[in-house]
C-alpha cells in the first residue's frame, strides 16, 4: 500500500480485496492487520502501542477495530484506558453503492490537553454536535483556546500522515473515488487542502468567501451582537466558522459534500488568503 500506483490489497491466499465489506469476511486476525496499517505510526510511538499487537506496554489493549461481517463499514477507535471518554483516535470508514469509499468521521485528541465539553449540553446531554443544544459557556471557554466548533480537545496533527494511509489504502481496494461531508466550514477548507472537491456546496463556500470581505452581507453581519459575531472574525477560517456555528449564515450547515480521487488534487481553494 505504498507509492502512487500501489497493487492491490491481497488477502493470505492472495485473491485481491475489493470493499470493507470484502475485508470484513475475513479472521479477524487477518483484518486486523490490514486495518492496522490505516493507524497512524505516530500514534504507536508517541504512546507506547505496538503495532502488531496493539497492546501498551500495561499490557492492556488500546487500539480495536469494529468491523462486522456482512457489513461494509469499519471503526478504529484508540484510547489510553477503556474508561476514557475521549478517543486518542477514532476513524469510521465505509463502503458506498458505488464502490467508493466513505471517510464519515476522523478525531484525534491530545488527552494531555483541556477538555471542553461543547458536545453536550449544560445538563450533560449529547447535543449532535451543537445542532440540537448548545453549551455556549463551553464553546466560548474552546473558541478562547484557540479551538474549532466541535472540538472538545486540542488536536495531535496526526491527520495528515493518517490521510495519507487512507488514501494509499483506497487505491489498494481499487476504488476511484473517497467522499466525505465535511462537519463544519472549517473541516471544509481543510479538506481542500488535501485535494478535495466539491460534489455539492462550491457555490456555498464561495458565497460565503465574497460575503465576508468588506462590504459583503456575512461581514455586516459580523456586529458584535454575540461572542461568535465580532468584526474581525472574517479573517481567519476558525473565526468565520465560529460565526456560522452560531447561526450567521440564517440557515443550518448542510448540503456540504466533498470527493477526492486518489493521488490527485483537485487544487480547489474557496478561501484563497485563509489564515488560520
Amino acid at each position: 500500500m505504498s507509492g502512487q500506483n500501489p497493487s492491490l490489497l491481497l488477502d493470505s491466499e492472495g485473491m485481491p480485496l475489493t470493499s470493507l465489506a470484502e475485508i470484513n469476511r475475513l479472521a479477524q486476525e487477518e483484518k486486523e492487520r490490514i486495518y492496522g496499517l490505516l493507524v497512524p505510526d505516530e500514534l504507536f510511538r508517541n504512546f507506547g502501542i505496538d503495532p502488531g499487537s496493539f497492546l501498551g506496554s500495561d499490557g492492556r489493549r488500546k487500539v480495536r477495530f469494529i468491523c462486522p461481517q456482512g457489513l461494509g463499514l469499519l471503526r478504529i477507535e484508540a484510547r489510553l484506558q477503556p474508561g476514557d471518554k475521549d478517543c486518542l483516535f477514532f476513524a469510521e470508514i465505509a463502503d458506498t453503492q458505488y464502490r467508493q469509499v466513505e471517510l464519515a468521521f476522523c478525531l484525534i485528541n491530545d488527552p494531555a490537553s483541556p477538555r471542553y465539553d461543547v458536545d453536550v449540553d449544560a445538563f450533560g446531554r449529547e447535543n449532535c454536535f451543537g445542532t440540537v443544544r448548545r453549551n455556549i459557556p463551553e464553546e466560548l471557554r474552546a473558541m478562547a483556546a484557540g479551538l474549532s466548533p466541535n472540538q472538545a480537545r486540542r488536536g495531535l496533527h496526526f491527520f495528515r500522515p493518517f490521510f495519507r494511509k487512507f488514501e494509499q489504502f483506497v487505491a489498494s481496494l481499487g476504488a476511484d473515488i473517497i467522499i466525505a461531508e465535511p462537519l463544519s466550514y472549517n473541516n471544509a477548507v481543510r479538506y481542500e487542502r488535501y485535494g478535495f472537491d466539491y460534489i455539492t456546496g462550491k457555490t456555498l463556500m464561495l458565497w460565503i468567501d465574497r460575503e465576508f470581505r468588506p462590504g459583503g452581507e456575512l461581514y455586516r453581519r459580523l456586529d458584535g451582537s454575540t461572542p461568535f459575531r465580532q468584526p474581525g472574525m472574517e479573517r481567519t477560517v476558525r473565526g468565520r466558522s465560529w460565526a456560522i456555528h452560531d447561526g450567521i449564515l440564517q440557515k443550518p450547515w448542510d448540503g456540504v459534500a466533498i470527493y477526492k480521487v486518489p493521488g490527485v488534487d483537485a487544487g480547489v481553494d474557496t478561501f484563497p488568503d485563509r489564515v488560520y
